[in-house]
């Protein structure tokens, strides 16, 4: 990291760095949408005359503001002008429906409302309507806009809980995730540090702005003072005329984002899809091994991968100068000041290169959940967080994910990851996506069923073909799945495109299994 960065790092607030940002460079530009360009120093100057409008309607430090709104120059302005006032936001994911934004707007006790009106399609204010959401205003173009001289001064403590963001809700209700302004801070401070980037490179935002990644994102690039492009709504192959109008640099989002990426490469593999790009970089999902390489080999960049969730924006990230190996196996190594323990079932720390349980702890974590019941389980006595996770620690320091917890099948009293699986799958030359999930069995516990989405123009794959293939690799026999599934595509979420397993045991629970 640059002096610079390092120095605006320690910014209290969010408020304070843009700040600082403008000062040092305010006619370079912060976000590119389109033909529109917003500078930092327009950045600052629009999101105090948006703070001072929305102070006018009433909003005030500390009021609950839950916004719902696309990616898009205008929800960064209004989320600023909410970090000016000092109020404390909830994003919730614009492709959220009634259970989840209902669920959100109570749990959060949000006092206003912002709806982008009609999206894609969608009437977002007549839900705020129907859940009887209150302060309903729309944001999509028209900011509300007011006298800076008329604001109380900005906040000056960035420990307090300024930040409500929402787990994804796949399995039960979303939980809320509460941060401040210094966890958002750290946590864009580790991605800057990670990936060496410089006031040259030109990023992209293909994610949600509500998700926890934009904030991230956003402190990178105040930190280091370059321009991220921001997409709306992301589709291959119609978004790629917007990585090269920008000439982007730096582009990715998570392993879908990725595997979006080679699929476009390769319908012309002797052109590079975008001219510009050097890295792809993202998180929040299992990386296979294989599509690192792919990525490399097939594509002419560097993919550096990280680990991160709603509760820790960024764990860790692989860095450009890594060796292939740590990148195409490891989620990099952690910043200075995240502490990462590995634990047994007792809870005991375990040895560099032992399996066990992932817990965190450092200023990027956040502070709990909106249900103290949910952050006292969520601790442990020495104040790490338990992320469900399993992995183990090199005596260099990366981290190796193994798999979740939840997601480890018991088969005839045997432990086998799903992902170990996974990453053998994703080598064969047929398969685009797979997935691996333990279906409940009388005889077995569980059995192992291997869920794919094969590449375009490949041959049917068979079940003895695929088990065949698993103990070439040398997969022990034990593991083998005994069920194949084949999807035309794998069911994800709207944020990092995550698979959406839950959704598969419902869906393959009652099936018979193949037999292996």
């Amino acid at each position: 990291m640059t002096d610079t960065a390092h120095a605006l790092g320690a910014s209290r607030t969010l408020w304070d760095l843009v700040e600082r940002r403008a000062e040092l460079t305010p006619d370079r530009p912060v976000f590119l949408q389109g033909d529109r360009t917003l500078t930092f120093g327009g950045l600052r100057d629009d999101a105090e005359r948006i703070a001072a409008g929305l102070y006018d309607l009433g909003i005030r430090p500390g009021t609950v503001v839950a916004w719902q709104l696309p990616t898009r120059i205008e929800t960064a302005l209004l989320s600023f002008a909410l970090a000016r006032i000092g109020a404390t936001q909830s994003p919730i994911i614009p492709f959220y429906r009634d259970r989840e934004v209902g669920f959100a707007l109570r749990e959060s006790k949000a006092e206003f409302f912002a709806t982008p009106g009609t999206w894609r399609g969608f009437d977002h204010t007549e839900m705020a309507r129907r859940l009887g959401a209150k302060g309903i205003f729309e944001a999509y173009e028209d900011l509300p806009t007011g006298d800076p001289s008329t604001l109380p001064p900005p906040p000056s403590s960035g420990t307090d809980v300024r930040w409500i963001y929402w787990t994804s809700g796949t399995t039960s209700d979303p939980k809320g995730v509460l941060h401040t302004d210094r966890s958002l801070i750290a946590g864009g401070s580790c991605l800057a540090h990670a990936l060496h980037l410089s006031a040259s490179d030109v990023g992209s935002m293909a994610f949600p702005y509500a998700h926890i990644a934009g904030p991230d994102y956003t402190v990178m690039l105040l930190l280091y003072g370059f321009p991220a492009a921001m997409f709306e709504h992301f589709a291959m192959p119609d978004s790629l005329g917007e990585y090269r109008r920008h000439s982007v640099t730096v582009a990715g989002g998570s392993t879908a984002f990725y595997s979006m990426f080679l699929t476009e490469q390769r319908k012309q593999p002797d052109e590079k899809l975008i001219p510009s790009l050097r890295l792809l970089a993202g998180g929040g999902a299992p990386k296979p091994p294989e599509v690192y390489h792919s990525v490399v080999r097939e594509m002419g960049v560097q993919l550096t991968h990280g680990y991160g969730m709603s509760e820790v924006p960024m764990i860790t990230m692989g860095a450009p100068d890594d060796t292939a190996d740590m990148l195409a196996t490891t989620e990099g190594r952690p910043p200075e000041g995240m502490e990462i323990r590995v634990v047994d079932a007792d809870g005991k720390q375990v040895p560099p290169g032992v399996d066990g349980a992932v817990r965190l702890r450092g200023e990027a974590v956040c502070q709990g959940y909106l249900d103290p019941r949910q952050t006292a389980e969520a601790f442990d006595e020495d104040g790490f967080l338990i992320t469900g996770d399993l992995g183990h620690v090199l005596p260099s320091g990366h981290l190796v994910l193994t798999g979740r917890a939840k997601d480890v099948i018991i088969r005839k009293g045997e432990n086998i990851s799903a992902k170990e699986i996974e990453d053998l799958l994703h080598e064969h030359p047929s398969v685009q996506e797979a997935a691996v999930i333990g279906l409940p069995d009388a005889e077995r516990g569980e059995r192992v069923c291997a869920v794919l989405e094969l590449r375009e123009g490949a041959t049917e794959l068979t079940l003895p073909a695929l088990t065949t293939y698993l103990r070439e690799q040398g997969l022990s026999t034990f593991k083998l799945p005994e069920q194949l599934e084949v999807m035309d595509a794998l069911p994800r979420n709207e944020t990092l495109r995550k698979v959406l397993k839950y959704q598969l045991r419902d869906r393959f629970s009652q099936s018979s299994p193949s037999g292996a």
